[in-house]
């Protein structure tokens, strides 16, 4: 999400109608798209009314830089991804999961330009590729178990691998001929292809991941429970409110739902594959 921020809710709270509770630290990371100052104010308004108290949502471009806030006191709940969710399970609360296209699951996408020959993984062996984040499940971890699975090594299977630091960054990446492929979250480019048709319209999908579960959204270590408790039942109750409803459309997503760890056992059992074919 670009630059480093916090953004402040710009809601009732200014005028006294919440109370001076301490404000709720909302981590988010590219897991959403890129520079939504309008729409996260509007959400902030709408939970800071139905919380009783301020939110404050801190934006990073990276997710491990959300993990060290986040596991370190800096946050009270955020916004992350399945991959670094099961490596901190321990340690943290699931608090609710986004359901997309009716169900709290998700893609990882592998795409090329809509112009080029590559029809597959396989062809873009020994070509330049864009990898979203390393703590990113869609973005890099399936690709890699996916390499592992073929006895190949993901590290020298492309002729060179960068990061772009975003899903969005990576779809421009290919858009613009930077990459011969990358890896992407499939919600961040089906929204993309809503919203913005003509740059998706340049790239192509040659691979589509088995679901898994979505980026969910989870609490701190010391997130009291009657927080968590609040802040479950706001967001599972959002579908059922005009305006909740209509922040959702602007996400692209139906609502939350309330999940368990085993939702996530398929990234957990990937990223043990992985590491161990790193091991050998």
């Amino acid at each position: 999400m670009g630059s480093a921020r916090a953004l402040r809710a710009d809601s009732a709270a200014d005028t006294g109608a919440v109370t001076r509770r301490a404000p709720l630290r909302f981590g988010l990371t590219p897991v959403i798209l890129d520079d939504r100052v309008t729409f996260l104010r509007q959400w902030g308004a709408w939970l800071e009314a139905r919380l009783g108290r301020p939110v404050i949502f801190v934006q990073r471009g990276r997710y491990r830089e959300i993990m060290d806030l986040l596991l370190r006191g800096g946050l009270d709940l955020a916004w992350i991804c399945g991959y670094p969710y099961v490596q901190h399970q321990a340690d943290l609360s699931l608090i609710a999961v986004p359901r997309f296209q009716g169900q709290p699951l998700y893609r990882s996408y592998v795409i090329v330009a809509a112009d080029a020959p590559f029809q597959s993984l396989d062809d873009l062996k020994g070509r330049l590729f864009a990898w979203s984040d390393p703590d990113s499940n869609s973005g890099y971890l399936f690709p890699r178990y996916r390499l592992a699975q073929l006895g190949e090594d993901p590290d020298r299977y492309f002729r060179r691998a960068f990061f772009t630091w975003g899903h969005r960054h990576c779809v421009e990446a290919v858009a613009e001929g930077l990459a011969d492929g990358a890896a992407v979250d499939g919600y961040v480019w089906e929204t993309l292809a809503r919203r913005e048709p003509l740059l998706t319209a340049r790239t192509r999908v040659v691979l589509r991941s088995p679901q898994f579960g979505f980026p969910p959204l989870v609490g701190a270590p010391d997130l009291a429970g009657s927080d968590m408790a609040a802040l479950r039942g706001v967001l599972l109750a959002q579908e059922g409110d005009a305006d909740g409803r209509r922040l959702l459309g602007e996400l692209n997503l139906d609502g939350f739902s309330a999940e368990g760890p085993a939702l996530f056992q398929d990234i957990a059992q990937m990223a043990g594959l992985v590491r161990q074919a790193g091991d050998r």
